[in-house]
């Protein structure tokens, strides 16, 4: 019987929402881009370099996330690219991330630098018209996109799909500054407050800059943890617990345990110290009590690299 192929833009996996989201953020990007050189709009412009770093980094996402299902999958495992990554490509996730991140602070320090130039040097006049209809169009196309992704993502459950849908969160409010910007410098023309429409661009953009640098904080902060392989205080709580019981059950002396996070990825090292004057145990009960310890661990996932060992030397543990 012939296999049905998913979908391109099946909305209920991870890949679908990543490929839909490329897609529509690069049609809003080149949008941005070709209206912010009309209009004259560094503000627009930064809109669509934004976009564009966003296109990048979740095609990115989306080959990373391509690579950890091809590594999890059993039908796999003897492929030459497994064979050359054998310890997998979780890693892989905490660096996009992290590299996302801090592209997007990157590029919106120094969209701020010229801001302030422009506002230092009596402000920037643009084409209002333009301009307001570009923030109209992408505020409707953005806040759709962002509802869409964040309720895809309460199934899914992806660190890469809930960037994303931040990001597009991070662009509807950006399109709503330019909106309300753009829609008071319409109405201020011919007044004496028109002095103030030249400042309207470069002011906007300096208050966007400073949203989207702290935006992708938390995730770059997290993404440094994972990369660092600093250990998660509950996860290594949870594991100690259940290593402690399984000494006191079993009479083992000690017991040593290594915890990391890295991406969705969970890595969790046991090592056991058993009195050396322990009875003889076939293997097999052996590999039935790494079982049992397993699932106290918690559900077997293609996400959790565990090894238990036992030993009676303490130098092993080390």
């Amino acid at each position: 019987m012939r296999s049905v192929r998913p979908a391109l833009f099946d909305p209920a996996t991870e890949q679908g929402v990543l490929r839909l989201s490329i897609a529509a953020s690069l049609a809003v990007a080149l949008g941005a881009v070709a209206f912010g050189l009309y209009a004259n709009s560094s503000l627009i412009i930064f809109d669509g370099i934004y976009g564009l770093i966003d296109v990048v980094m979740t095609w990115l996402s989306l080959l990373v996330v391509r690579l950890i299902s091809l590594s999890t999958n059993v039908d796999a495992l003897q492929s030459r690219l497994n064979q050359r990554f054998t310890m997998g490509f979780w890693h892989l996730e905490p660096i996009v991330l992290g590299v996302s991140g801090t592209l997007m602070i990157g590029a919106a320090l120094y969209a701020a630098v010229n801001a302030v130039n422009a506002l230092m040097s009596g402000g920037r006049e643009i084409a209002l018209g333009p301009a307001i209809v570009f923030a109209v169009l992408s505020l409707i196309g953005e806040a759709a996109m962002t509802l869409f992704i964040r309720r895809a993502n309460r199934s899914i459950g992806s660190d890469f799909v809930g960037l994303d849908a931040k990001n597009w969160m991070v662009a509807t409010a950006m399109s709503g500054a330019y909106l309300i910007g753009f829609g008071g410098g319409w109405l201020l023309r011919g007044t004496p407050w028109a002095w103030i429409v030249p400042y309207i661009d470069p002011a906007i953009l300096l208050v966007v800059c400073a949203f989207v640098v702290v935006a992708p904080l938390g995730t770059v902060r997290r993404a440094l943890s994972d990369i660092l392989l600093i250990t998660p205080v509950d996860l290594q709580s949870h594991v100690d617990e259940v290593a402690r019981a399984i000494v006191a059950k079993h009479g083992f002396l000690e017991h040593r345990s290594y915890v990391a996070k890295v991406g969705r990825g969970e890595q969790i090292e046991l090592f056991f110290v058993v009195p050396a004057d322990d009875a003889p145990r076939p293997l097999v009960e052996w590999d039935q009590l790494r079982d049992e310890i397993g699932e106290a661990l918690g559900e077997e996932s293609t996400d959790r690299w565990l090894t238990i060992m036992f030993t009676t030397d303490r130098e092993w543990t080390i």
